[in-house]
Order: structure tokens, then C-alpha cells, then sequence
């Protein structure tokens, strides 16, 4: 009975951390699908500016 409990135990601890831990991965993937569109606008704002310089 006992060691039923502690796999139990054990198994509800492991969703715990592979919660938090997808949780963490969620929100890197996040701020660096943002990052990467701040960076996208901000060279395509050089380039039209660049551009629009020229002429």
C-alpha cells in the first residue's frame, strides 16, 4: 500500500514540474516570437527609410 501511494505520489509531482516546465517553455517560445517581430518591423523601417533617402 505504501509504495502505491509514493508511485502516486511520485507521478503527480512529475505533471507538477512538466507543468511548470512547459509553462516556461511556452514563454521563451513567446517573448521570442516577439523579439523577433520587433526586430523584422525595425529593419523594415530602416530599409524604407534608406530607400526613401535615396531618391
Amino acid at each position: 500500500m505504501g509504495r502505491i501511494l509514493l508511485v502516486i505520489a511520485a507521478v503527480v509531482v512529475a505533471f507538477f514540474l512538466l507543468g511548470s516546465l512547459i509553462g516556461i517553455i511556452t514563454g521563451l517560445i513567446k517573448w521570442a516570437l516577439i523579439i523577433g517581430v520587433v526586430v523584422l518591423a525595425v529593419t523594415m523601417l530602416a530599409k524604407i527609410v534608406r530607400s526613401s533617402r535615396t531618391h
